[in-house]
């Protein structure tokens, strides 16, 4: 885990979920996201969360069947519920607090542990993945950032923008970047959305509460 270098404790938690089929010992693919994170909240902690099993060829994986299935799925996500509450009690943060970041096979993964857990998280910004199938429920108070390229021929776009859809008629606080000429990674282009989403987006929540503020002003004393 990563933080600020000075002695503040960190007022967000970022837990990072890699694609699978990456070797324990290769490169951090996620390091440019985490940097980015970091640059843009200086007190917050990072985490990367690693698949924890393993394919034949050694490599890391959320499920060893070669595509995603929801008996996979529903096996991966306990161990990620568990491990990112009790990540977030190390740091005393409320869920609010705490964001999902995933690529690939960890951005579904992410998406669906929102799906499936109340109150895990209060934000998830899935590069390059998609829902496992349609969304028939909204997670509640959560904000959901898709942010996906065009050409990415393993996670198809035209999914995303089904689920996106989907969310929107449920009420979901959701955005869905989808940028042209860009396959399946994490790009720096999508990397620098997420981060415009992260300053800009204003969840429905706020909104209401700021509603009700000004009401209650509004109503005459006496």
């Amino acid at each position: 885990m990563s933080s600020s270098p000075d002695a503040t404790a960190p007022d967000l938690l970022f837990a990072l979920l890699p694609d699978s089929g990456l070797a324990p010992d290769g490169p951090d693919t996620l390091a440019p996201l985490a940097a980015a994170l970091q640059a843009q909240y200086p007190n917050a902690a990072t985490l990367t969360l690693h698949a924890p099993l393993r394919d034949a060829e050694g490599r890391c994986r959320w499920w060893l069947e070669a595509e995603p299935s929801p008996d996979g799925v529903a096996a991966a996500l306990p161990h990620l519920i568990d491990r990112l509450r009790r990540e977030a009690a190390k740091l005393d943060l409320p869920w609010q607090r705490v964001a999902l970041a995933g690529l690939g096979d960890g951005a579904l993964l992410a998406l669906e542990a929102l799906q499936a857990e109340p109150e895990l998280a209060g934000r998830v910004l899935a590069f390059a993945g998609g829902y496992l199938s349609r969304p028939e429920h909204a997670p509640q108070d959560v904000c959901v950032h898709l942010l996906h390229g065009l050409a990415d021929e393993r996670y198809p776009y035209r999914n995303v923008v089904d689920a996106a859809q989907s969310l929107v008629d449920l009420g979901a606080d959701v955005t869905a970047d989808l940028l042209p000429h860009l396959d399946h990674g994490l790009h720096p282009a999508l990397i620098a959305k997420a981060m415009e989403q992260l300053r800009t987006f204003i969840p429905a929540r706020l909104w209401r509460e700021a509603l009700i503020a000004a009401q209650e002003n509004e109503r005459p004393v006496g």
